[in-house]
Parts: structure tokens; C-alpha cells; sequence
């Protein structure tokens, strides 16, 4: 499951440093200028999870394979980039075609560093970022409204169907309210995704902070120094753990933002393990366990049999499949099985 996060923000506000951190490398430029991201970059970054390790010590197979997100560090978004402002509609083509949005505000003051409103104000920032999306799906609406309308005339339902959504979506997007905060029936959440807007995506807000504000947690919030993450880069596991609470953090900012990631996707992870490799595997909320066995190969859902399915911390209390089987951990589920965060799972199929 190929998931893209979108990282954007205003020019200058440390999105391009945060995704040097994330990929632990410094492929895209960050410089004190607007627009020095111009083509977006685009980074893989595996998904930390330390029951992958914990069943890898067990199971000690030789690969150990991580399930991972794709970050796309896009330039810079400016007041009017809806009429074609800045990079515009540049942006918003690259922007169309991510899963989420992590929307960076800055946070920290540096004389040093330009604001391309002249000063830093994260409220601001976020409020013009919100309205450029809703401007630009405005815009996109207005179009297919008008596609849709010839159609509605002579009589066909679904187009129907369609302006009844567009103008619910054109009231409240015209109030200030992104598309993913209005009320839709069951068939409207259906039809919506034919739309392709920008504010239905879901949204990670994340503030680009000093180091010291960085021990106070702020609700709906990830908070992240840029900087230190960046510092971060290239030091070990220990050194870095060592840096962190040096500032009294517990954990790196990035890693919160992948779990935010995963949670505003509506995502979750399974594990399989075996001599030959343990790996973790991204499945949505609620799948159930034809659908995951799906995200190893299209065969092992169309011949799917069962799941054998231990539970994590069995699996790690009684040392591997071994153990659990033998003391009745290890349950064979049907196709009706719901998928749990962290379970060990073997699957059974016929093709």
C-alpha cells in the first residue's frame, strides 16, 4: 500500500528540513528563500515499530523488513495561490495527489531566517494555507457544477445526486469549512471521492518549534524542532536518545508524526514471521482478514482459506509459533475475522 503524506506550508517554514530529518538524509535544499523547493521530493521512511524487533529476536530470520510511508516535501504555498499566485497550481497538482497533509506552521523566531509575511505569526499562517484550499476546491466545484447541470435537466439521477453534494459542499466551503467537516449521508461520503478535494484529505497539523517549546504538548498538535531533528540525522539510536533528553524530550518528533500519520489514515499494522523474514504490513482499520492478506499478494486473497493469528504479546510471551501453538495461542479465523493492530498472522490459501 503505496501511502503518500504531502508536507506543505508557507515558504521558509522549515518543511523541507523536516524532510531532510524524516529520510535521515539531506536531499532537499532548505535555504532562506521562498520557493527553494520547486519539483517536490519525495522520500521513503520506514514506520518504526519495535514488536517487528521483538518477533525478529525470536523468530531471528533473515530479513527483518519494516512497513513504510512516503513523504513529498512540495514548495511552498502562498497567499493566491488559488489564482495562480507563487507556484500555484503547481502546487495544488502535486497536493491532488497525496493520501494526507502534514501542514507545517513555524513557530520559532529567527532573524535570520525571512518570513515571506515579515513576521511569524502560526495562526495566520494556518488560516491562509486553509483558505487557499478551500479557494482552490471552490473553484474545482464551480466546474463540475457546471458539467453535471445539462445532465440533471433531462433527467439523470446521478448527476442529480452529485449537484446536491456540490452545492452542500459550495454552502459550507463558502463558511470557512473544509470538506472533511461537513455532514454527508452514507452515499455522499461515497460520492465525494469523486470529487478529488483538496480539504477532504485528512489534515496533520504540525508546529515547527524551538527546542524548548518542544516539552509542551499542545492537543491536535505534533509538535517538532526542525532543527533538532535535523541534528538528529546523524547521530546513533543511543546518541540521539541521550541529545533528546538532554532537552527533556522523550521521543523524536518525526515518530509522532508517523503515528498521526497512520491514525488520520485510519491505518494499522500486522506482522508476519517466519525463517526467512519477519516483516510488518499497513492495513486499514476495520479490514478484515482476506483484505490483509491481500496487501502480501493479490493470490492469497482471491484463494483465501483462513488466518492462523496469534496475538502479539502471546506470540512474544510463549517464544515464537512454536510456543504459542502448543499452548493453544495460535486460532485459526475466517474470512469475517477483523484485523487487530500487531497481530502475528500466517495465512492459508488455494489458488
Amino acid at each position: 500500500m503505496a501511502l503518500q503524506i504531502g508536507i506543505v506550508g508557507l515558504p521558509n517554514v522549515g518543511k523541507s528540513t523536516l524532510f531532510n530529518a524524516l529520510c535521515r538524509k539531506r536531499s532537499a535544499q532548505a535555504q532562506n528563500y521562498a520557493f527553494c523547493t520547486i519539483d517536490p521530493n519525495v522520500g521513503v521512511v520506514e514506520v518504526p515499530d519495535e514488536r517487528l524487533q521483538k518477533i525478529a529476536e525470536i523468530a531471528k530470520p533473515e530479513k527483518i523488513i519494516p512497513t513504510s510511508i512516503e513523504f513529498v516535501d512540495i514548495a511552498g504555498l502562498v497567499k493566491g495561490a488559488s489564482e495562480g499566485e507563487g507556484l500555484g497550481n503547481q502546487f495544488l497538482s502535486h497536493i491532488r495527489e497525496v493520501d494526507a497533509i502534514a501542514h507545517v506552521v513555524r513557530d520559532f523566531a529567527d532573524s535570520d531566517v525571512m518570513h515571506v509575511d515579515g513576521n511569524v505569526d502560526a495562526n495566520r499562517d494556518e488560516e491562509t494555507i486553509k483558505m487557499e484550499l478551500i479557494l482552490a476546491d471552490l473553484q474545482s466545484l464551480d466546474k463540475k457544477f457546471g458539467k453535471d447541470e445539462g445532465k440533471a435537466k433531462v433527467g439523470d439521477k446521478d448527476a442529480k445526486a452529485r449537484m446536491d453534494l456540490i452545492a452542500l459542499l459550495k454552502e459550507n466551503l463558502s463558511n470557512g469549512k473544509l470538506a472533511s467537516e461537513v455532514e454527508m449521508n452514507e452515499d455522499q461520503k461515497i460520492l465525494v471521492k469523486e470529487l478529488f478535494l483538496l480539504t477532504v484529505k485528512p489534515i496533520i497539523s504540525v508546529m515547527n518549534t524551538d527546542e524548548e517549546s518542544m516539552k509542551e504538548d499542545s492537543k491536535g498538535i505534533i509538535k517538532i524542532c526542525a532543527k533538532m531533528e535535523d541534528d538528529l540525522i546523524d547521530l546513533s539510536k543511543e546518541e540521539a536518545s541521550e541529545y533528546m533528553s538532554e532537552f527533556g524530550v522523550k521521543s523524536s518528533g518525526l515518530d509522532k508524526l508517523i503515528k498521526a500519520a497512520y491514525e488520520a489514515l485510519g491505518l494499522q499494522t500486522f506482522l508476519t514471521a517466519g525463517p526467512k523474514e519477519c516483516r510488518a504490513w499497513t492495513v486499514r482499520k476495520g479490514a478484515k482478514a482476506p483484505e490483509a492478506a491481500g496487501c502480501i499478494h493479490t493470490d492469497f486473497e482471491k484463494g483465501f482459506i483462513c488466518a492462523e493469528v496469534i496475538d502479539y504479546d502471546d506470540f512474544v510471551e510463549c517464544g515464537g509459533e512454536a510456543g504459542a501453538k502448543e499452548k493453544g495461542k495460535m486460532r485459526k479465523e475466517g474470512k469475517e475475522y477483523v484485523m487487530k493492530d500487531g497481530d502475528v498472522v500466517l495465512f492459508r490459501f488455494n489458488v
